[in-house]
């Protein structure tokens, strides 16, 4: 039977609503996406006074010492993160794809949840476990008489960050590993090769377009970090300098729309030298899964050794946590291997005084998860669904988020919107709603690509049955299409709140009282002296457990609604 395709974006009354949304979505990603980021990028080339076109200020960053090395040091350390993320990532996700290893879907769980915790909450349990008077290194001088510089200076940013974000890179390994053509190692087998040279000349090879994808997030979200270098009091790097400059100079100061420009040219450069490396080269295989030879048993020696690695990795990246847990019931934590006692105390006083963080964050970070899903689907549909001009550049707008750090886009907003005012003279800027707006488009390209994954699988065979029986564009998108991609829909949604949840950088530029403010921010305010740290490590456990908790129901609905639609068996 010859497939009739449906034409997209058809004739009628149906294209003005089409353009209507895509008119929408532009607009709404042009005031708070472009144009913010645009201002910063303008006010870095204009001179002060004058408003002329200038390089002056680019050439005061580059004949000032302590900007010359902030940036040198962002560098070192983001490629360093990338390193040491490597090192965790690929020993992980290569024994639970390639080998038959009990345990691999919880060690692959375990892996993912350095991501639901900030990574500056994380620097402080570091510091407990492996700073100079930790429990790692107090343990070293008592039985070995030396220490080891884990958290001092640059080597701490790169520790925490590293054990951070590394499931970016297992993630994409790990998916990567999976899709690779069993018949391939087949043939390298059979000409020789096994073991090491298999996986360094075969396997890892084809794999590289996923390693390359998560290495660039990982050098990115490093390289536009701003709680942890603070945290840990390391100031000469760019994005501390450029959120020094505006809270200590103030809004008028070039210089820190100068450090801006320059946090999103290399974010923009990293993201586009990991496509650039694999343009000319073919990846491709003939059929996807890597299962047959590939994943053998391994024999009792070889079974050691990978459960060693397994659990060195493992107690390594969740260290954070078990640190965090470990303070937040301390009473005092100082120059010992562990706390002198425990106690309730911490928790009692965040649930009297903190209340107020968990109730913003639920409604902030939902509420940007719904846009994000809103905005997200309406892409999809648009660049899938229709043949309307420009709409490619919808979801390119919407992606070049990822490009934009933080700090950026709180200088952005700052400048674009400060100085326009409600009726009651309010500036639009210190509105809880720009801290809603800011989270969302800061998570936008997450759930939009959760959703966009959502609508590639449903055929259009369906809408096409669906209209030929009568039903309009509106019913069927409204009966077909949104039931289908529900668990797209709800993941991307899971994606935006969780990461939204834990978000500081433009919180922190944007937030104007405690009492509007979220968890990430309070928990940032907390570890800012000694006495705070045992509540804030306390609100730190709470955070992760609320976001643990809805990602988990979240995972449930999925899977009703998948079964519901007979999805799954």
């Amino acid at each position: 039977m010859a497939e009739v395709s449906l034409p997209r974006a058809k004739a009628g009354r149906q294209v003005p609503g089409l353009v209507l949304l895509m008119l929408g979505i532009a607009a709404f990603l042009a005031i708070f996406l472009l144009i913010p980021a645009g201002t910063v990028i303008v006010v870095a080339f204009t001179e002060k006074g004058s408003g002329a076109f200038t390089l002056v200020n680019f050439l005061d960053f580059f004949s000032n010492d302590l900007f010359k090395r902030s940036l040198v040091n962002s560098l070192y350390v983001s490629a360093m993160s990338v390193v040491w993320a490597s090192a965790f990532a690929l020993p992980l996700a290569i024994i639970t794809t390639r080998f038959e290893f009990r345990g691999a879907v919880l060690i692959q769980t375990l892996g993912f949840l350095p991501l639901i915790m900030p990574p500056f909450v994380g620097a402080v349990a570091m510091q407990l476990l492996f700073g100079r008077n930790g429990t790692f290194n107090l343990l070293l001088e008592q039985n070995f008489g030396f220490r080891l510089p884990f958290m001092e200076g640059l080597n701490g940013v790169i520790f925490v960050q590293s054990l951070h974000y590394f499931p970016f890179i297992l993630i994409n390994v790990s998916n990567s590993l999976r899709q690779i053509d069993s018949s391939m190692e087949e043939a390298a087998q059979n000409m020789g090769a096994s073991g090491f040279t298999l996986l360094r000349k075969i396997v890892f090879p084809l794999a590289m377009p996923g390693y390359l994808a998560g290495a660039a997030l990982v050098f990115v979200k490093v390289f536009d970090d701003l709680a942890t270098p603070l945290l840990l009091n390391v100031k000469d790097m760019l994005a501390p300098q450029a959120y020094l400059r505006v809270t200590s100079i103030g809004l008028a100061d070039p210089m820190g729309y100068v450090i801006a420009t320059i946090l999103i040219a290399v974010s923009i450069f990293a993201m586009w030298g990991s496509v650039a490396i694999m343009k000319g080269r073919d990846y491709a295989t003939v059929q996807r899964g890597g299962g047959g030879l590939a994943r053998r048993k391994l024999k009792p020696n070889e079974a050691a050794l990978a459960y060693g690695v397994v659990v060195l990795v493992l107690l390594l990246v969740l260290s954070p946590h078990i640190g965090l847990l470990l303070l937040s019931f301390a009473t005092i934590w100082s120059f010992s291997p562990l706390p002198d006692g425990y106690t309730l105390a911490h928790y009692s006083r965040v649930m009297a005084e903190s209340s107020i963080y968990i109730r913003n964050t639920l409604v902030y970070a939902s509420t940007a998860g719904l846009i994000d899903v809103v905005i997200g689907g309406g892409i999809a549909y648009l660049v899938l669904r229709t043949k309307l001009f420009g709409r490619q550049w919808l979801d390119w707008a919407a992606s070049a988020a990822l490009a934009v750090p933080g700090v950026v886009l709180g200088i952005g907003y700052l400048r674009t919107f400060y100085n326009v005012s409600l009726p009651d003279g309010t500036p639009l800027a210190t509105l809880p709603v720009m801290v809603v707006l800011a989270l969302a488009i800061r998570r936008l390209p997450y759930a939009l690509r959760a959703v966009f994954a959502a609508m590639q699988q449903i055929s259009v065979s369906l809408e096409e049955a669906a209209e030929n029986l009568g039903a309009n564009k509106s019913r069927t998108v409204r009966r077909i299409v949104l039931p289908l991609m529900l668990g797209g829909l709800l993941a991307g949604f899971v994606t935006s709140f969780a990461t939204a949840a834990v978000e500081l950088s433009a919180t922190l530029m944007l937030i104007q009282s405690s009492n509007e403010a979220p968890i990430a921010y309070g928990l940032y305010m907390f570890m800012q002296s000694p006495a705070g740290r045992g509540p804030g490590a306390a609100l730190g456990v709470i955070a992760v457990l609320l976001v643990a908790v809805c990602t988990f129901v979240s995972h449930l609905v999925i899977e009703r609604s998948q079964k519901s639609l007979g999805l799954k068996k």
